[in-house]
């Protein structure tokens, strides 16, 4: 069997007395990339963030890596890489101060940054400042922020916001090589089926907090060889009731 990397089991979240996920699981296996789709607002950012321990869940468990995600968020925080949000960096320093303050938190010195730029599409762009860039070159940055200290899994949310086609097209490409070459583990999150199709092992929909249904991408389509937009459409408008 394959190791399991990422397991959510029953996670509920309440805020200010309205439940926002509600008992919501999935798992997430090693060397795999997972597709985690759902419109905006179903979700998706409150889950990545209760599995990275940014928040702590009301009801049930989280797991990376088997540490758990409210007990031992510091060192999963220092084995994962992620993309949550809009990126914040510090706008006045350049590309590469801001990746070598991200390797200085990690523990980790004397790392060639350039190499890490050129793979996300910004070569000879470390002496820039970041406040001189474009969003499309922001969200670059911040995949590179999220690779740079070689994580063992990345758990991104929207990771291709900002993008233009041939931007999108380049991190797809990434992410593949990410979990073919460097054996990662890939959690992303995004609204936009195209994305999670033509990148995902396996998808999980969720809807008003709840995870309706998991399945893996290759089963999809050959259940659904030419319906396969209506049929996620299906899940996302009606929920459990089409899971």
């Amino acid at each position: 069997m394959d190791q399991i990397v990422i397991s959510a089991s029953n996670l509920t979240k309440t805020f200010l007395g309205k439940e926002v996920i509600r008992n919501c699981t999935f798992s997430v296996e090693r060397g795999s990339i997972y597709g985690f789709l759902g419109r905006n607002g179903a979700g998706k950012t409150t889950v990545l963030k209760l599995l990275l321990g940014l928040l702590k869940p009301s009801a049930g468990t989280a797991s990376v890596l088997g540490l758990d995600s409210v007990r031992d968020n510091e060192a999963i925080l220092r084995r994962t890489g992620s993309l949550i949000e809009t990126p914040i960096f510090y706008e006045h320093l350049s590309a590469a101060d801001n990746l070598r303050l991200h390797l200085a938190y990690m523990g980790i010195e004397d790392t060639d940054v350039e190499p890490t730029l050129c793979r996300v599409g910004l070569p000879g762009t470390g002496s820039q400042p970041v406040s001189t860039f474009s969003l499309g070159m922001r969200q670059r940055l911040a995949i590179a922020r999220a690779i740079i200290h070689r994580p063992e899994v990345l758990i991104l949310d929207e990771p291709v916001n900002g993008l233009d086609p041939v931007g999108m097209k380049e991190m797809r490409i990434l992410f593949r090589r990410l979990v073919q070459e460097e054996g990662m583990t890939i959690l992303m999150s995004s609204h936009l089926l195209p994305e999670i199709e033509q990148i995902a092992d396996r998808v999980g929909v969720i809807v008003d907090g709840t995870v309706v249904q998991e399945a893996e991408m290759a089963d999809i389509r050959k259940q659904h060889p030419s319906d396969m937009e209506d049929y996620f459409i299906s899940l996302i408008q009606g929920g459990a009731d089409h899971a």
